[in-house]
């Protein structure tokens, strides 16, 4: 297993979408740059929803007017799914699934095959591989598993991503110290289903024993912070580690997806509304100062006006904060593209509605931190606090160092502070 690193020669990414695709993109980052593939650009595209898809092509187009000589690799979930459109499109050299983007091979000048992809659902693994840094960002990303095992009727994922895929655990504390010792402060923990880790390694562990584990290998990391967690799965350990482990930042991102009963239950989620209102009450029980993301679908298919309004109500019944809102579109292939379908005019209203009381929410949430002192990750022109928010800063800081900031204002986006000397 060869470490991987970033460097100002590799060629260019362009990452659309989730957080492993930005760890994804680093590992084929280095690939290409270790195998020689000059003058290149890769797409690692997303397929969570047809903007994305359409972003993906978008900027395909785009990069090859802007760049009429270079080799140009289409890559990522929208690619795997259909990998005959981006195979035609003459904007494209190069079609790399899901499972052979992450090859060193895949990467070399003179491959005999332009189109390398592969039947996701039959990998059992995940591919090794340790990044040491991250180019341009203050904090990295490790995966911690590929793949989902389950099959929401709306998401199109798990046949570009595969089934369930755990990274051992050795593999991660051996990433995780890599990137402490290259300077990194802040490591997020990223998958498709990260609460669904460990099912597929021996003994079963689990995401909070896996993070148990991971603290204690690795005492010099300073910050660790999870992504999308589904409630229905999270564990024992996971709630010890809350309400003991400073360390372990206190932001929690929900896949929530709805907040009426009968909508979770068309959508084949795990959860019902309670649960999601349970889990943040315990959380916050556990850690005071805990804040909570969620994912929202708007307009999912039979969703009616009082089943909207349950959704609406869930943000603030649950003390929700950060909202990633999505009006809802069809998927081809998924259950959800048969079901009645909501007017596209009313999806669209409701996506819109939906975002505006997450930024109530979030602007009454910033306003409650002036006054206070926050320990920041610098960013390039701006910092994150532990509960993620976003700090302007006055005066010049190093990117990457965390620094200790009284919280003078805030308006509708961010939080404005100074640092304590």
């Amino acid at each position: 297993m060869t470490a991987l690193k970033s460097s100002d020669q590799a060629p260019r990414v362009v990452s659309l979408g989730c957080r492993l695709n930005t760890y994804e993109s680093e590992v084929m980052r280095a690939h290409a740059r270790d195998a020689g593939l000059a003058n290149a650009i890769i797409v690692n595209t997303c397929a969570v929803t047809k903007e994305a898809e359409r972003q993906g092509l978008q900027a395909l187009r785009r990069l090859r007017r802007e760049n009429p000589g270079a080799h140009i690799v289409a890559t990522g979930c929208a690619v795997q799914l259909d990998p005959a459109r981006y195979a035609a499109m003459p904007e494209v050299n190069r079609v790399l699934g899901n499972e052979h983007k992450m090859k060193a091979e895949s990467f070399l000048p003179d491959l005999d095959t332009p189109v390398l992809v592969s039947d996701i659902m039959e990998l059992r693994e995940t591919a090794e591989h340790l990044v040491e840094g991250f180019d341009g960002r203050a904090r990295a990303f490790v995966q911690v598993q590929q793949g989902c095992d389950h099959r929401c009727t709306f998401c199109i994922i798990p046949f570009a991503r595969g089934n369930n895929r755990s990274v051992p655990m050795g593999r991660i504390v051996q990433e995780v110290r890599g990137l402490v010792e290259a300077g990194f402060r802040e490591i997020v923990i990223t998958g498709v289903d990260i609460t669904g880790y460990g099912g597929d390694l021996p003994g079963a562990p689990t995401l909070g024993q896996m993070v148990r584990r991971l603290l204690m290998a690795v005492p010099d990391l300073p910050r660790l912070r999870l992504s999308s967690i589904d409630p229905a799965e999270a564990d024992e350990d996971l709630f010890h580690l809350i309400a003991d482990e400073p360390r372990l930042m206190p932001h929690f991102h929900i896949s929530a997806q709805a907040g009426d009963d009968m909508i979770l239950k068309r959508m084949k989620r795990r959860h019902t509304r309670a649960d999601i209102i349970s889990f943040c009450e315990r959380v916050r029980a556990l850690r005071l100062d805990a804040v909570f993301g969620a994912d929202l679908i708007a307009g999912f298919p039979t969703e009616t006006d009082e089943m909207f309004e349950n959704t609406c109500a869930l943000i603030e019944d649950a003390g929700l904060t950060y909202m990633h809102v999505f009006p809802y579109s069809i998927r081809p292939g998924t259950p959800a593209a048969k079901m009645p379908q909501v007017n596209g005019a009313i999806i669209k209203a409701r996506a819109a509605r939906l975002r505006e009381i997450g930024r109530t929410a979030l602007a009454r949430q910033l306003q409650s931190y002036v006054g206070t002192t926050a320990e920041v990750l610098v960013e390039q022109g701006q910092g994150r606090s532990a509960h993620y928010a976003p700090v302007r800063m006055a005066g010049v800081h190093t990117p990457g160092e965390i620094v200790i900031m009284r919280i003078t204002a805030a308006d509708a986006d961010a939080l404005f502070g100074e640092a304590i000397l």
